[in-house]
């Protein structure tokens, strides 16, 4: 019966090797992408982001141009600009209104940023697990090979064991790496948002009184 057993146990952890691997190298590939987006991302976005929040806070209050002119010429993130320019557009909307859109169009913002960052945190905690799976899965036959004297079979199996362990731990690192630049980055994108988003909605309601 125990015989039955650990071969049923040995049969399933045989089966797992492939998918782990495949795994592995699918978590490989996500890490690529999203270390290429980081760096699309600092020449697309962070390297054009100049926009200074006191001035342009100010500039808003004062109203000295209209509010949709002062937010397209700022300096801020394309994405922030769509959104601002979007409750600009909403000027028959009563102020109960566009505070409700600006709470959505906020909200929209945050889970976009979160979505990044949850994909870079998924392979974060994966990458060890599938790391540790390749690891062990190989060492049984190895083990097996190394009481026969098989140590063809015995290298092999480390070998494999050896490279899950290192593919699985380069992921893991290199995502945490980026998920901890992305939540520094996009707290401050959120921060400005939400502050320069309270301002327009002010000066709207001025203009409205």
């Amino acid at each position: 019966m125990n015989m039955n057993l650990n071969d049923a146990l040995r049969a399933i952890a045989a089966a797992l090797q492939t998918p782990v691997v495949v795994i592995l190298l699918l978590l490989i590939a996500v890490t690529i992408v999203m270390l290429g987006t980081l760096i699309a991302e600092i020449f697309t976005e962070r390297i054009h982001m100049k926009a200074k929040l006191p001035e342009l806070l100010n500039e808003l209050q004062k109203k000295e141009r209209p509010l949709d002119e002062i937010i397209s010429e700022s300096e801020l993130l394309r994405r922030q600009k769509k959104a601002l320019l979007t409750i600009c557009a909403q000027k028959e909307l009563t102020p109960l209104k566009r505070e409700a859109l600006a709470s959505e169009l906020l909200e929209r913002e945050k889970a976009h940023y979160d979505l990044r960052v949850k994909i870079t945190d998924l392979v974060m905690k994966l990458g060890p697990m599938f790391g540790l799976l390749g690891t062990l899965i190989p060492l049984g036959p190895g083990i097996i090979a190394l009481g026969r004297g098989d140590t063809y079979t015995l290298s092999t199996s480390l070998l494999t064991a050896f490279d899950t362990t290192i593919a699985g731990l380069i992921a893991a690192a290199v995502c945490t790496v980026i998920s901890v630049i992305r939540k520094r980055w996009y707290a401050r994108y959120m921060g400005s948002l939400e502050a320069v988003t309270e301002c327009l909605l002010e000066a709207m309601d001025n203009e409205a009184t």
